[in-house]
């Protein structure tokens, strides 16, 4: 249990605490969801930060490899799951919930054939930058998710609106596209497990 996999079991241990302050507001109306981006953020940190100090202080474990990727679907997923639980019946709220079904259906996907090439080879695959890029998308979402209700009273509703859209656009396609390119890049190991 090194450095960089105790970040990482920190990062799932933030999980809970910030699903709570997304679906209650305890009172603190916007606040809470400040409160939830804050905790979402120094989760999303962790994740720069263990790789970093795993890859520079030659850290890098297959325990790690494993529970890296995990830990960012379970800190991602969470929030997206809190933020569908709480969105209006628009079609915001409709094409969240959209874009967490195909967040959640590409993670499972993903994370079968992982569990299938560790048990066919021992291989334990690391994430490529394409699904470096497709969590970074969905942070960045997640973050701008949290703060619209903040930051559309002083930017304008609007102006804030039309970014929350162009990020769940983007963290769509990035989730699409990751997800298509493990599938091909690792398909030897689900045609070989029939």
């Amino acid at each position: 249990m090194n450095l960089p996999n105790k970040l990482t079991v920190l990062r799932i241990c933030l999980v809970p605490p910030m699903m709570i302050f997304i679906v209650f507001d305890f009172g603190l109306g916007v606040w809470s969801n400040v409160i939830a981006a804050a905790l979402f953020a120094i989760a999303s940190l962790t994740d720069m930060f263990d790789g970093k100090i795993a890859r520079k202080y030659n850290l890098i474990t297959d325990f790690g490899k494993f529970l890296d990727p995990l830990a960012d679907k379970f800190m991602v997923m969470g929030a997206l799951v809190s933020l569908c639980l709480v969105a209006e019946n628009n079609v915001y709220g409709k094409l969240l919930l959209l874009g967490t079904a195909v967040v959640i259906f590409r993670e499972l996907a993903v994370t079968s054939i992982r569990l299938i090439a560790k048990n066919a080879d021992g291989v334990v695959i690391a994430a490529n930058i394409f699904g470096k890029i497709k969590t970074f998308t969905q942070m960045i979402f997640v973050i701008v998710a949290l703060l619209t209700p903040l930051l559309d009273g002083i930017i304008g509703a609007n102006v804030f609106m039309i970014v929350s859209y162009i990020f769940l656009a983007a963290m769509t396609f990035m989730t699409v596209l990751s997800g298509t390119i493990y599938i091909k890049s690792y398909w030897k190991y689900i045609s070989a497990s029939k």
